[in-house]
């Protein structure tokens, strides 16, 4: 694990100043800087994030006076610099002493932003399934590992430069392996599992649940907990029309409403109803989650020679026509 200098990061941050502040929240604060790295005769620059505690003056020799963020933050360095390198996991780069997190710079923001604040045009059906499919992978990756992340949910999604999903913040996230007594259910309201009430409950099938439901706000563009909206939550709102039939309703933007994507719609969202369902066993494993949405991904392609047979005709006729009318 890569130890930075603290008075490096200090600086390349201007002393953690408001000016390269790029987020805040329960973690603590993101700062953007810019890092120079010398090997040899070879110099070159790195964008990266710098993850910090609120307080950074908090004395870190007792473990008492430790804040929640500053907890949160030592479990998210001690559990992704345990990770193998994943293409859709956010890569840890380092740490510093008072608890500084380095990892790489996201330029793209979150999928909460992509699907809800972005005045840009929704990215397309495929690409939303796409992204999907990312971060299930990631997901499912992490489950091989032992670790269970807790707060799966689309602000916890974030974009490269190429518009690859990686899935973060795993300041809460849990490692089955570590023989620690397992933590008090914590989470995000509208993501988080009701199932999830003791800590004995904790199980894979808890990430299960959270990824549902940003199945489903992928679907639909609709948010989590929306409280303009009845009924608010996406699951109590989204699960009745799946069970329906009534897809049609659900599907936001995109064109993930024509008809050509319905038997993909179909299946991912009998499949989103499965996650969220309020029977944990029955809730599919992340292998399952994965081949599904591949399979989806498959499903337009199988329509697509009726689409070009369909297409071939309409040009035959109109030529029909064009000669009809160059004839009289």
């Amino acid at each position: 694990m890569k130890e930075f200098d603290y008075d490096k990061l200090f600086t390349v941050t201007d002393r953690f100043s408001h000016s390269k502040l790029i987020g805040k929240g329960s973690h603590g604060y993101v700062y953007k800087a810019l890092l120079h790295h010398h090997n040899h005769d070879d110099k070159h620059q790195r964008v990266v994030a710098i993850k910090a505690p609120s307080s950074l003056s908090l004395s870190l020799s007792s473990s008492s006076s430790k804040s929640e963020q500053t907890k949160k933050l030592e479990n998210e360095i001690n559990v992704m610099s345990s990770l193998p390198y994943h293409p859709h996991v956010l890569s840890f780069l380092g740490h510093a002493e008072k608890k500084l997190m380095v990892v790489e710079f996201m330029p793209n923001g979150s999928l909460h932003q992509l699907l809800h604040v972005s005045a840009d045009p929704l990215p397309t059906w495929l690409k939303r399934i796409e992204i999907a499919l990312q971060i299930a992978s990631a997901v499912h990756f992490l489950h091989e590992q032992g670790i269970i992340h807790r707060d799966i949910k689309s602000e916890n999604v974030l974009f490269d430069s190429n518009w690859e999903a990686k899935l973060a913040d795993f300041g809460l996230a849990v490692d089955l392996g570590g023989g620690k007594t397992r933590p008090a259910p914590a989470g995000t309201i509208g993501y988080l599992d009701p199932c999830y009430t003791l800590p004995e409950n904790l199980s894979m099938k808890t990430d299960v649940y959270s990824y549902g439901v940003v199945l489903l706000e992928i679907v639909s563009c609709r948010k989590a907990i929306d409280v303009s909206r009845s009924p608010s939550s996406i699951v109590d709102w989204a699960v009745p029309l799946i069970k329906e039939g009534r897809i049609g309703e659900i599907c936001g933007g995109g064109g993930g409403g024509s008809a050509v994507f319905r038997g993909m719609n179909l299946r991912l969202l009998r499949m989103a109803a499965r996650c969220v369902s309020s029977d944990v066993e029955s809730r599919p494993c992340f292998g399952e989650i994965t081949t599904e949405i591949v399979a989806c991904l498959a499903e337009p392609l199988k329509s697509l020679p009726l689409w070009i047979s369909v297409l071939r005709r309409v040009v035959k006729l109109k030529r029909r026509k064009k000669r009809l009318r160059e004839t009289l």
